[in-house]
């Protein structure tokens, strides 16, 4: 037995990141024009195969066809019921789900590879025969109304959605659904929205796990040669963001113990050179635990349980935003703390003390995010979907490692504006 690897007394050495290695998928376009993406890892014998498919163009006078056809994708075929294919699912040991965002729509598959030959074509008959049954779809409107009736209850709800349509319009970043507007849905456009989105040209395969060549085969069988796109192709530009020109909303609520604040402005995407600073610069302000955010209106203030700002980086705009729930007889004594916050990061540099904690923080959370294969897949994602290559972890890796104090100081004046800050306040004020 060695001691000095049980000597517990001893602190393990401290060694800051250096390099951050990030596994790079295989790709192939199969002969149907669907682009596949592998990472594979080769050691158990499970496999997750993603369909990610890009929202039809926004309809403002259609808002849901995105989300309700994906959502329902598994509400039945002409030759299954919605049961049949949980059953059949379930009883390989898969989980099969779907996922709506606003700029894609996915369907997502967990399998062993033994059982795949079983679980495939199910799938492949969801995306090519879905039938959105008459009885499942009056189904999915009155749970969704009720959902909806619950959540717009809740202030921070009521914020993000104001929020969002100020910063985004009318688009499919800023509708905002009323329980009425479930009851417009009708089969007839949720099928023709479904034949027009679900076809291989509009289709991102990505398969992470245990890929040998009969998975491969399988794949490229199912989803390549035998899949073929309708003729009418999927349309997926969208409008243009077009923020509004007021600034600062009130929705008043008397009987509010706390009121929901949302503040922020629309911001630079992933592509700009700045953004990795800026995630810095957010990281700061509000973007971990021990933010100033948290220190001042949280740990010192009491205002609050929890408090917190982000980027939202979208395919066709980008937010900032900084988001809490505050006791109602405090609220506007917050947002003079918010607004003091920024203000300070504009006018004195940021300790190189706290630079070092943040640096720490984000290339550890970076790493530590990179636990599995799958977790890559998830990271190229992020680039892929966003218009960029893998330089953007190395920018973001040198980022967070050179940043200096005059760095945020500057990009803190030059990007945040209080005055022009959208400001939603939810409750009393």
């Amino acid at each position: 037995m060695n001691n000095d690897i049980l000597n517990r007394s001893v602190a393990p050495d401290f060694r800051a990141i250096e390099n951050i290695h990030l596994i790079k998928p295989g790709h192939t376009v199969l002969p149907n024009g669907c682009n596949l993406f592998c990472f594979n890892s080769g050691d158990q014998e499970l496999v997750r195969i993603e369909w990610i498919f890009g929202n039809l163009r926004f309809d403002a006078a259609k808002p849901l066809l995105n989300m309700a056809v994906n959502t329902m994708l598994t509400d039945g075929t002409s030759t299954l019921t919605a049961a049949e294919i949980a059953d059949r699912v379930d009883f390989y040991g898969a989980f099969f789900s779907t996922e709506y965002g606003f700029d894609h729509s996915q369907v997502t598959l967990h399998s062993l590879n033994k059982h795949l030959n079983k679980v495939l074509p199910i799938v492949k008959e969801v995306l090519t025969d879905s039938i959105f049954p008459e009885k499942e779809l009056d189904t999915y409107i009155r749970n969704q109304q009720q959902k909806l009736q619950v959540s717009l209850k809740k202030n921070d709800v009521v914020a993000r959605r104001t929020f969002n349509k100020a910063v985004y319009g009318d688009t499919l970043y800023g509708v905002n659904a009323e329980p009425e507007t479930y009851s417009e849905l009708r089969r007839d456009d949720l099928l023709g929205h479904f034949r027009q989105m679900y076809q291989p040209t509009n289709c991102t395969l990505i398969v992470a796990g245990k890929i040998d060549e009969v998975t491969l085969a399988q794949l490229t069988s199912m989803f390549g040669s035998d899949w073929q796109g309708n003729a009418e192709a999927a349309v997926i530009t969208q409008p243009a963001v077009s923020p509004s020109a007021e600034k600062f909303y009130f929705v008043e609520k008397p009987e509010a113990l706390q009121s929901a604040i949302r503040i922020g402005l629309p911001f630079i995407q992933r592509d700009h050179p700045d953004f990795p600073y800026m995630q810095v610069l957010n990281t700061v302000l509000g973007g971990y635990f021990g933010s100033r955010l948290m220190a001042n209106i949280r740990e010192d203030k009491g205002y609050t349980y929890g408090i917190g700002s982000g980027i939202s980086s979208l395919k066709h705009g980008a937010a900032f935003f900084i988001a809490t729930e505050v006791g109602a007889d405090v609220c506007r004594d917050a947002v003079k703390e918010i607004e003091k916050e920024i203000n300070l990061l504009k006018t004195e540099p940021v300790p190189q003390e706290e630079i070092s904690l943040v640096q720490n923080f984000m290339l550890g959370s970076l790493l530590g995010s990179l636990e599995n294969v799958f977790s890559h897949s998830d990271k190229f994602k992020n680039i892929y979907f966003s218009g960029v290559g893998y330089e953007y972890y190395d920018r973001y890796a040198e980022a967070v490692k050179t940043v200096t104090a005059e760095q945020l100081q500057q990009l803190a004046n030059q990007y945040w504006n209080f005055d022009e800050f959208y400001k939603v306040i939810v409750g009393k004020y």
